[in-house]
């Protein structure tokens, strides 16, 4: 849809008037496959038109002033697949890298990464390394790629390093907490996200963010990845507007707290 859209533009408006807009988002892209499949399409060309979904989600993500965009990229388990889908994934990233970057720079976004990256081909690493320096300086949307992720090796990374740690002396046993723990894992520095969408309809997770996900808001959409574009990004924002996050807290207790009724 074009940015002038009159309904995206109204439905913008009134999301950015509601205020309680999400710091960080993180994206389970799910559906690639499928949506090429519904149309006798090789599973390539579902990867393909996903990337004009991360195109219109990153720019609407910056138009609304969220922080951080988490996205699941390429998981650990993807490595699996076939190995001329692997390829042409690998060769995706970096092609998207080369063509995206100088937008992404243009419109302030600072790229990051995390995961395994020794494990991609040496141009794909080296083309995103590059779009990373390039970036590292904006102070806008930080669209943080997850590639060759996955969480329980982040967290037994993280577990290693306090290991190390404690065993130099460098904290002791006591000073371990949430906190100090957040500052081992590879989101170090970043705000937990506040709202996790994932397409496709699928109902699990899949290794994604374990610990910091421990009181995101779940938003689940059957609109395959390729399909998912400004108007569902905008529609799941507002239902996390319509939420009330209470961490464990009563409904009475955040109400006294801040003064407000429940909706």
């Amino acid at each position: 849809m074009s940015d002038s859209d009159p309904k995206i533009d109204q439905l913008r408006e009134k999301i950015l008037s509601r205020g309680r807009i999400p710091r960080h988002i993180a994206i389970i892209m799910d559906g690639n496959g499928r949506w090429a499949k519904e149309r006798g399409l090789p599973r390539v060309a579902g990867h393909n038109e996903g990337i004009n979904s991360v195109r219109e989600v990153v720019r609407e993500c910056g138009r609304i002033g969220i922080e951080v965009l988490t996205l699941y990229t390429f998981s650990v388990e993807n490595w699996s697949r076939p190995k001329s889908e692997v390829s042409a994934l690998m060769n995706l990233l970096l092609r998207t890298i080369q063509n995206e970057v100088n937008e992404l720079h243009k419109n302030n976004v600072r790229l990051t990464l995390m995961g395994y990256l020794d494990n991609l081909p040496a141009s794909t690493r080296r083309g995103l390394l590059k779009g990373v320096k390039k970036t590292q300086n904006n102070t806008g949307l930080n669209l943080n790629l997850a590639i060759s992720y996955g969480s329980r090796q982040e967290i037994i990374d993280a577990v290693r390093a306090i290991a190390r740690d404690v065993l130099g002396q460098k904290i002791t046993i006591e000073s371990i907490n949430d906190e100090l723990f957040s500052n081992y894992l590879y989101t170090a520095g970043k705000p937990d996200p506040d709202l996790l969408i994932r397409t496709s309809g699928e109902m699990r997770i899949s290794n994604f963010l374990l610990w910091q996900l421990a009181y995101t808001e779940i938003y689940v959409t059957p609109v395959y990845w390729p399909a998912f574009r400004e108007t569902e990004l905008l529609e799941a924002v507002e239902s996390y507007q319509n939420r009330e996050r209470r961490f464990g807290r009563t409904s009475d207790q955040l109400n006294r707290k801040t003064g407000t009724h429940s909706q």
